[in-house]
């Protein structure tokens, strides 16, 4: 009897525990089930969103490409602008000088020409009183020259009288010609002085020439930089868009990641709320077994645990400082090594920082600064900094000046320099474009 009281309560434990089971688990796994369900949904969602965010991603990048791209270009017309600027007012110097020139000439053409006007005048009276005493001489009013010598009161004054009068007509004749030397020597100076004028005043024509092409070039120049000014802003308002895109994506994502971190949350609860309902569900067939077994002291018990751990490294790019490099090779050489670390690094307009960002002179600056020397900041200042050398004789450490732009020598024909905001601080051939000057500092 006592033995079929037992199985009856067994009996009736095993079916309590079954009817809560099945009240409550078919909740519970359909619960979980569709909490899962919704979690993958945001997955995909976000999955979605991640693509979306790549492909704007791509689209910014090409837009800051094109940004990028823009704009060295604009900055290429920009230094073309300044150097037809700098070659029309030489040409309109030069113009100025040549018109000075001119009118010099035309006031020495001036002066020559009376000169000519008063020796022709001198000439011709010199002619006339020659004539005058050589009619005079040979006529003598009605007597002539042959009564006149024959009246002569011997032969030593006849002689005298034929030499008094060759003499005479000798020194009119020498004096008339001495006139009409000066007065061709005036007529090929005027002639010199006017085709002096004349070349000067091709010359002009020549240079007016070259300033109205030259104008013309620069309104082109200056309407080219105008299209790229008017290109920079629509690609910078299309990659601000893009820019404005991902942000929005990025927003969106991390409302999906909260969203799917919160429903495995609650995944979570659901599942530890079924285990402990399911450990209860044990533990209450545990104790009824108990119960029942208590007689003979049947029993068990048991618990498992487990354990994880994890880790992390970072790593991060760092540079040399200038003191490093002493002792290694010539300072221009310690000087082109301490620079040539920083390639890649970006093209920041009115920059001098070697890691953020420097524009060509600001990079200059702050690699010579680093080393304790001190060099102008501007390129323009730069062209006559230190000694002037030959490309020739370009050492490392040399700055290599060229029209806006400087840079460092590095040896075998390179230069390190912040080339533009497209590409950054790199390594070209030192001759990519004219030299000005090499100047050396150290």
């Amino acid at each position: 009897m006592h033995m079929k009281k037992k199985g009856v309560r067994f009996l009736a434990g095993i079916i309590a525990c079954m009817v809560l089971a099945q009240a409550a688990g078919p909740v519970r796994a359909a619960n979980i089930s569709e909490l899962e369900q919704q979690k993958k949904e945001l997955e995909k969602q976000k999955k979605e969103v991640d693509e979306r965010k790549k492909q704007e991603q791509q689209n910014y990048n090409k837009a800051s490409g094109k940004v990028n791209a823009i704009q060295s270009d604009a900055d290429a017309v920009g230094e073309e602008i300044d150097e037809i600027d700098a070659a029309l007012v030489e040409t309109l110097a030069s113009v100025e000088l040549i018109e000075e020139d001119i009118e010099k000439k035309e006031g020495q053409i001036a002066q020559t020409t009376e000169e000519l006007e008063e020796a022709t005048e001198t000439e011709k009276e010199q002619y006339k009183a020659m004539k005058l005493r050589i009619q005079f001489m040979y006529e003598k009013g009605e007597t002539t020259y042959l009564q006149l010598l024959l009246e002569s009161q011997g032969f030593a004054d006849m002689v005298n009288k034929v030499e008094y009068i060759e003499k005479l007509y000798e020194y009119d004749r020498a004096l008339l010609e001495q006139y009409h030397a000066a007065k061709e020597a005036v007529e090929q100076l005027k002639q010199k002085l006017e085709e002096e004028r004349s070349e000067l005043e091709a010359q002009e024509h020549e240079l007016m020439e070259e300033k109205e092409s030259l104008e013309i070039i620069l309104a082109q120049k200056q309407e080219e930089f105008e299209d790229y000014e008017v290109q920079l802003a629509q690609a910078k308002q299309e990659a601000a868009v893009f820019k404005a895109n991902i942000k929005k994506q990025n927003d969106e994502i991390r409302k999906l990641e909260a969203a799917a971190s919160q429903k495995q949350s609650e995944i979570d609860a659901a599942k530890k709320a079924e285990e402990e309902a399911r450990k209860a569900q044990e533990l209450a067939l545990q104790k009824q077994a108990q119960q029942e077994a208590a007689s003979s002291g049947e029993g068990s018990s048991g618990s498992t645990s487990k354990d994880s751990s994890s880790g992390s490294t970072s790593s991060g790019k760092s540079y040399a400082s200038a003191s490093s490099y002493s002792g290694s090779g010539s300072k221009g050489s310690q000087i082109a090594n301490y620079a040539c670390q920083f390639v890649g690094n970006p093209y920041v307009s009115g920059g001098t920082s070697l890691t953020q960002g420097a524009d060509c002179s600001g990079f200059v600056w702050r690699v010579f600064q680093d080393f304790g020397v001190s060099v102008p900041r501007t390129s323009y200042s730069l062209r006559s900094s230190g000694s002037g050398v030959s490309y020739s004789e370009a050492q490392p450490g040399d700055v290599v000046c060229y029209a806006g732009h400087v840079g460092i020598y590095i040896g075998n024909g390179q230069i390190v320099h912040a080339s533009t905001q497209r590409t950054g601080i790199k390594i070209t051939n030192a001759t990519y474009k004219e030299i000005l000057s090499v100047r050396r500092i150290v």
